[in-house]
């Protein structure tokens, strides 16, 4: 009998200290909880999310998959409020297939009032539906009751007739993931390729399920699970490029489609498979090959241009002002090259095929090149859906030339920022493609040159300083800051570095082709400091870092810096009378193990000038995480060497 009751004892304690993953069973240990267990800063944590995938079937429709989704969330800071709102976009452009449907369900918000649960249930009010554009509606609720504290849950099922490309399970966010699990439960007939994305690698566990009587036979049924625990959130750092494209998930694509007594289909594209269905279903020989409307404009613009590069530029730059973006992305035309060349706007397709159209009737080899953004993440599969913009690939004597006419600050080989995202695809009409490198290897530079006085009377310096932008430094200070005024500018580096009073500022920026110029005549107040009559300078005065950009202990993804850079720093600081040189930093260069970061610095002096020279260069656009410890150690070596000081005394 005791060890009965023992038995029951413990199989109770066991029971009472489980955590459910069951809507509805929510603890009083979960409302009670103050933090997280595994990251007491985070200010919500899902406490779990279950994902299951399962077909059902239809004679007139055939399969339909069904994406069930459930959720509990605690809620343990006001920065956590935001959870209270969900969103879910499905999809209703199919051209052959009925629209997606999405409904949320078993909304609830839990708080604990005078040791009790209390419920609160989301009524009708706060339940929206709304479109987005013509392809895509979004779903969303507003859970009552909301506040520090509150443990909040929710249910939403996602139908589709698209069953080529699963919705990808997402397991990690901004926040902890306590515990999830994905199943899925897919007929034999469907063989999918599975991809997971991240760093975290969830248990899996697979098996053959019963057989069903639908589809007018018996089948089998394929059952797979993805669990794991303690999932950490995937946090914000600096140097990113879309957050997105690290973040644990499960993503699903149609491999074949093999029904009894019917040919296999293998919907797994090659890329030369994806060159071709490209051409054909978005018509680009059609769109390409009609140039009736721009013949008599190109004559004109390229009469007296003989060379090739010559021809390339001037038309590159005749459909860059003549067209405007009317900023939607696509490689697909929306009303065609011929009616956006008359209406002179059109989108990404549209603006850069009448490049390449205009290109290969000058007789320039050129090509299209699909690309995915930044913002729409790397493509993976050779699939069509993985890419959302159109750029153009010139080649004159062997060398590659990139192009887009969307952005008006652009010039040959330099594109837009969001379009440096790892690597395009060239297709060709007779179904070859080949990759492209999207990110360049040239470092785009910035020359900083200062002329200055130091003025001991009032511990200031006088002088001026000249900037030089090139290349992509040069593309994005003309996107940021080209419509700004006078003024704007002059705050902009008034807030950019501390202390300077800017007296005059002039920027010649416009002609594209050259670098962009900034001349700006300051004085900087407590530029030094003066301790027992010696003045005690920085070397690099208002240029120098304050903190590392690398703070993290531990980095979850690549360090991407977008493309190669050069910062060139010149000073020229001249002693003020009745003083001379006491000591000076010595020459110091520090270069990374794989020579991918350097930082020289150079100091020499005379009666009347102090020069300092600085060149630092990152060679690669991006780093991997295992290469986080040593991209914080340069930047902490380089503030190092920033601190050694000038120091001057009295002669």
């Amino acid at each position: 009998m005791r060890f009965y009751i023992a038995v029951f004892l413990l199989f109770f304690i066991l029971k009472v200290n489980a955590q459910s993953y069951e809507l509805g069973k929510v603890t009083i240990e979960e409302l009670q909880e103050k933090v997280n267990k595994t990251d007491t800063t985070a200010p919500a944590a899902i406490l779990f999310k279950k994902g299951k995938t399962y077909f059902s079937y239809n004679e007139q429709t055939g399969f339909l998959a069904n994406h069930v989704y459930e959720f509990r969330i605690k809620i343990y800071k006001k920065e956590g409020l935001s959870w209270a709102t969900q969103k879910v976009s499905y999809y209703v452009g199919y051209e052959n297939l009925r629209d997606d449907k999405a409904a949320f369900s078993d909304v609830a918000t839990y708080n604990l009032e005078n040791g009790k649960i209390v419920k609160t249930k989301l009524n009708s009010e706060g339940n929206f539906k709304e479109k987005v554009n013509k392809y895509w509606n979004v779903a969303s609720i507003t859970l009552p009751n909301v506040k520090e504290g509150s443990v909040i849950e929710f249910k939403y099922t996602l139908k589709s007739e698209n069953i080529v490309r699963l919705p990808d399970f997402e397991f990690q966010y901004e926040i902890p993931v306590n515990y999830f699990e994905y199943r899925s439960e897919i007929p034999e007939f469907f063989i999918y390729k599975t991809l997971l994305v991240g760093t975290f690698k969830p248990e899996m566990s697979g098996d053959i399920g019963q057989i069903k009587q639908v589809y007018a036979s018996e089948y089998k049924q394929i059952n797979t699970l993805y669990s794991g625990k303690d999932v950490p959130a995937l946090k914000k750092e600096n140097f990113i490029d879309n957050i997105d494209n690290y973040k644990g998930s499960i993503q699903n694509e149609l491999e074949l489609k093999r029904f009894p007594n019917k040919p296999v289909v293998n919907y797994t594209k090659t890329w030369e498979g994806l060159a071709v269905s490209t051409y054909k279903d978005a018509n680009l020989i059609r769109e390409l090959t009609d140039r009736g409307y721009f013949e008599d404009d190109l004559k004109k613009i390229i009469a007296d241009k003989s060379s090739p590069r010559k021809r390339l530029d001037t038309i590159f730059k005749f459909v860059q002002e003549r067209m405007n973006w009317n900023k939607k992305k696509g490689y697909y035309v929306d009303k065609g090259v011929k009616k956006a060349y008359e209406e002179k706007t059109g989108n990404t397709a549209e603006i850069n095929l009448l490049l390449i159209a205009m290109l290969k009737a000058a007789q320039i080899q050129v090509h299209p090149v699909l690309v995915s953004t930044i913002e729409n993440g790397i493509p993976l599969f050779p699939n069509r859906t993985v890419f959302n913009y159109l750029i153009a690939a010139a080649e004159i004597d062997g060398e590659k030339i990139l192009l887009d006419a969307t952005n008006k600050f652009t010039v040959p080989n330099i594109l837009p920022l969001n379009v440096l995202n790892w690597k395009g695809r060239l297709i060709r009409e007779n179904g070859t493609s080949e990759e492209v490198e999207l990110i360049p290897t040239k470092p785009s530079m910035i020359v900083n040159s200062v002329s200055a006085s130091i003025v001991p009377e009032s511990a200031k310096l006088e002088g001026v300083l000249s900037l030089q932008k090139t290349d992509y430094k040069a593309l994005d200070f003309r996107e940021s800051f080209a419509n700004m005024t006078n003024e704007s500018h002059i705050e902009n580096i008034e807030s950019q570095y501390k202390g300077l009073e800017i007296e005059e500022y002039k920027a010649e920026i416009k002609n594209l082709s050259k670098p962009v110029y900034e001349k700006v005549t300051f004085s900087a107040a407590n530029a030094y400091d003066i301790i027992g009559g010696k003045l005690i300078i920085n070397p690099l005065v208002f240029f120098a870092y304050k903190n590392n950009p690398f703070k993290l202990e531990k980095r979850q993804m690549p360090i991407y810096f977008g493309y190669p850079e050069q910062r060139r720093f010149n000073l020229f600081l001249q002693i003020p009378q009745g003083y001379k040189v006491e000591s000076l930093p010595s020459p110091i260069r520090i270069v990374m193990e794989d020579k991918a970061a350097s930082y020289t610095m150079n100091l020499t002096a005379d009666e009347n000038q102090i020069q300092i020279k600085v060149i630092q260069e990152i060679t690669k656009a991006i780093f991997a995480v295992d290469d986080y410890d040593m991209i914080r150690d340069f930047f902490d070596k380089i503030i190092e060497i920033q601190n050694q000081k000038i120091i001057l005394k009295k002669a």
